[in-house]
């Protein structure tokens, strides 16, 4: 039986979690049973070590936003180079196509339609749309993923409420929809590689001092701003309180100018992009997540693998990894006092923090990394038998 061939396509090789996830996934399937190759637009944190995998095509003019000639020349670009691979020896061999994020995942599931490639796969990390967006943009966007919902052979998601979000827009189906929780590597959020001390040494942040912290994108999803202005809250109540933020995007200036605004800048870090987050979640006492909308964030089980209490909003997937008030708090997204009185009551009750913390960690296996690529497998190994 020869190698199935997967094919995964992303929009970007951007330092977020759908983008981890598939790096990790085709660098991580069995060489002896599947062939993988990665095809991604320019540009992103990631890129670097996707430069690394052999089986790398970049599509020059694949980017994010809706551009209408250089989709056309994306569409051609990843078209060709599908077929170059179908047609590759042996020609018997099973083709999947497995699609990531909103442009990779219209773009290339049309063009492995038009490449002649029957098996389709698409990861849903999150729709496009969201309660947020003016009407006849969401509407528009609802209209593009149920057209491609018709060559799809088989969607992926990571939480039940996307399923069902996607069942009431009329995406999805529940018998052609797999549950595949997002993954992370529970050792390497287990165990930091430095201590708490040395960490807050090099942030210079004092051993004793209650450290909150938030890993995500300054972009609207994350809703950094709201973030910023629980944090002023916060302060009233615990004075020695510092707020750290890793990531970085399009907010960035309007987050700076609000701490300045609000004279918080002598207790808030923007760190910007990091790759040290095990170490930064082991120095924290408490992980934040503001999201507006979300598929399921790996902030969650990151933190409960670090034995960390968590305040996210109740948005999406977040309520299936997160038991409200047993591993944390879910709060009512842009509920700003809600979300500092749930900070607040986490820093003033260490042993309660502590209680949730390893409450967290005996629930994370369920998001590990490598059964996440196992499952995977099993989908490709039942795909492989349907008819080309």
């Amino acid at each position: 039986m020869p190698k199935t061939k997967v094919i995964h396509i992303i929009t970007k090789m951007e330092l977020g979690g759908a983008q981890q996830n598939t790096l990790f996934t085709v660098t991580h399937l069995d060489p002896e049973k599947f062939e993988t190759y990665l095809l991604t637009g320019t540009g992103g944190e990631l890129m670097d070590e996707a430069r690394n995998f052999p089986r790398l095509f970049i599509i020059a003019d694949m980017i994010r936003e809706i551009r209408p000639l250089k989709d056309l020349k994306a569409f051609f670009q990843i078209k060709k180079i599908l077929k170059n691979i179908k047609n590759r020896p042996p020609g018997n061999a099973p083709v999947i196509v497995h699609t990531h994020s909103s442009k990779a995942g219209i773009l290339g599931r049309w063009a492995a339609k038009a490449a002649g490639i029957g098996i389709i796969v698409h990861s849903i990390h999150g729709f496009p749309f969201h309660d947020f967006q003016p009407f006849f943009k969401r509407r528009f966007y609802i209209f593009l993923e149920k057209c491609s919902a018709a060559i799809t052979t088989r969607f992926i998601a990571v939480s039940s409420a996307n399923i069902e979000e996607g069942i009431r827009n009329g995406i999805l189906k529940k018998e052609n929809t797999t549950l595949i929780r997002s993954g992370i590597d529970i050792s390497r959020f287990s165990r930091p590689t430095r201590s708490r001390n040395e960490v807050r040494k090099e942030l210079g942040i004092a051993p004793d001092a209650p450290m909150v912290l938030m890993p995500a994108c300054l972009k609207p999803q994350k809703a950094p701003l709201d973030f910023v202005k629980a944090c002023i809250i916060i302060k009233k109540r615990v004075e020695n309180a510092v707020f750290i933020h890793a990531g970085d995007g399009l907010l960035r200036p309007a987050v700076e100018s609000a701490l300045k605004d609000l004279g918080l800048q002598d207790c808030f870090q923007l760190l910007g992009w990091r790759r040290d987050i095990p170490d930064l979640i082991h120095a924290a006492d408490v992980l934040v997540l503001t999201s507006r909308w979300e598929g399921l964030p790996r902030v969650i089980p990151q933190a409960m693998a670090a034995a960390r209490p968590v305040v996210v909003t109740r948005v999406n997937g977040s309520p299936e990894a997160v038991r409200d008030k047993e591993t944390g708090f879910l709060v009512t997204p842009g509920n700003i006092n809600d979300i500092a009185e749930k900070i607040v009551l986490i820093l003033k009750h260490p042993e309660k923090a502590a209680k949730m913390g390893k409450a967290a960690r005996g629930r994370v296996n369920a998001f590990d990394i490598h059964k996440m690529v196992t499952d995977q497998e099993k989908l490709y190994d039942e795909l492989s038998n349907f008819p080309q």
